[in-house]
């Protein structure tokens, strides 16, 4: 029986082809292909054979493989050196490795705290 604390996570193999959208609360390891958006409050990883067509939206992305379209993290993006990425991406702390590839806009931001008078 599953407890309420147990990590989740959802695995697409590198033979499965996915059209439609993708939500929950589990983490997501993506090795096959998915055309159509993903939004989860765990954890998103894109692995060197995965292909993403759509939106992501997680707590934190790590992008091996390709992905086209927005990425928006409510904590970090992790591009790896072989990674693909056309989109705008938006997240708290963003970490692109030598050889990764980018073409679109970055907004890395903290919140910042409003000052007292």
């Amino acid at each position: 029986m599953a407890r309420e604390n147990d990590s989740q996570f959802t695995q697409i193999s590198p033979s499965m082809f996915i059209t439609g959208d993708l939500t929950g609360s589990s983490d997501l390891r993506i090795a096959g292909k998915i055309k159509g958006n993903i939004a989860t409050t765990g954890d998103v990883v894109i692995e060197e054979s995965g292909y993403v067509e759509g939106t992501i939206k997680t707590k934190n992305a790590t992008i091996a493989g390709k992905v086209s379209g927005d990425i928006e993290c409510s904590e970090k993006v992790v591009l790896e050196a072989k990674s693909l990425t056309i989109g705008n991406l938006k997240a708290k702390l963003l970490v692109i490795q030598c050889g990764a590839k980018l073409k679109g806009n970055c907004d890395v931001s903290v919140e910042t705290e409003t000052k007292k008078s």
